[in-house]
């Protein structure tokens, strides 16, 4: 799909897919978070003239052209990868973080015959909201919500919870963790734009040029 220039000389920030939150050495904490949409979305802010800096999760996803990428692993990673890359023109966060990490052991947990271990479950630090209250806070700042009930209600409130622009909420509670395709509804200060259900690459087309007409 071709795309028309409108971004150029901007530098848009990008995350995506899952974070892996170590047990032990040979397991993890994850969700199903494909990374799909966020990689679209790179790409066509990338056609669009944008300096893309996509910070990945663990996915097998190919780089798009024209976008500089970080891999990372954990939530902590992801952080401090959004923190280095700043200043930018605009932050869209895609991916799925964790809300909790686990406190890892050194060594392989082995079954035992007193039942399950206990896991001790840690906050991870919400990116978002600590990007909306840097000093280099993006001029547009754009959050995804994942929910399966009540989606609308719970991203209009975590708009202004976490005090960003725009938030992007889809039901997940479907195939759309791994799929191809989303049916998105677009939260802002002036309401609420509610998107047929289209393949990810053309909700990422439309959401690219309603960032580039956002940033002028």
């Amino acid at each position: 799909m071709s795309a028309t220039a409108g971004l150029d000389g901007t530098h848009i920030l990008v995350t995506a897919g899952p974070t892996h939150e170590p047990i032990d050495p040979v397991r993890y904490l994850a969700n199903r978070s494909s990374g799909k949409q966020g990689f679209a979305i790179a790409a066509a802010l990338a056609r669009r003239g944008a300096r893309v800096t996509l910070i990945a999760g663990p996915v097998t996803l190919d780089t798009p052209a024209g976008v500089a990428r970080i891999d990372v692993e954990t939530a902590l990673q992801m952080q401090a990868a959004v923190e280095t890359a700043l200043p930018a023109d605009a932050a869209i966060l895609v991916a799925a973080v964790a809300d909790w990490r686990v406190e890892s052991a050194g060594q392989k947990i082995k079954k035992g015959t007193d039942g399950p271990p206990t896991l001790r479950l840690v906050e991870n630090p919400d990116i978002l909201a600590g990007l909306a209250a840097s000093q280099h806070r993006p001029r547009l700042l754009v959050g995804f919500a994942a929910e399966t009930e009540r989606v609308i209600e719970h991203a209009t409130a975590k708009r202004v919870r976490k005090n960003v622009d725009w938030i992007v909420a889809n039901d997940v509670s479907g195939d759309v963790m791994g799929g191809t395709a989303n049916t998105v509804h677009i939260v802002t200060a002036d309401g609420v734009e509610s998107w047929e259900r289209m393949p990810k690459d053309a909700v990422a087309e439309r959401l690219a040029d309603r960032i580039a007409a956002a940033l002028g």
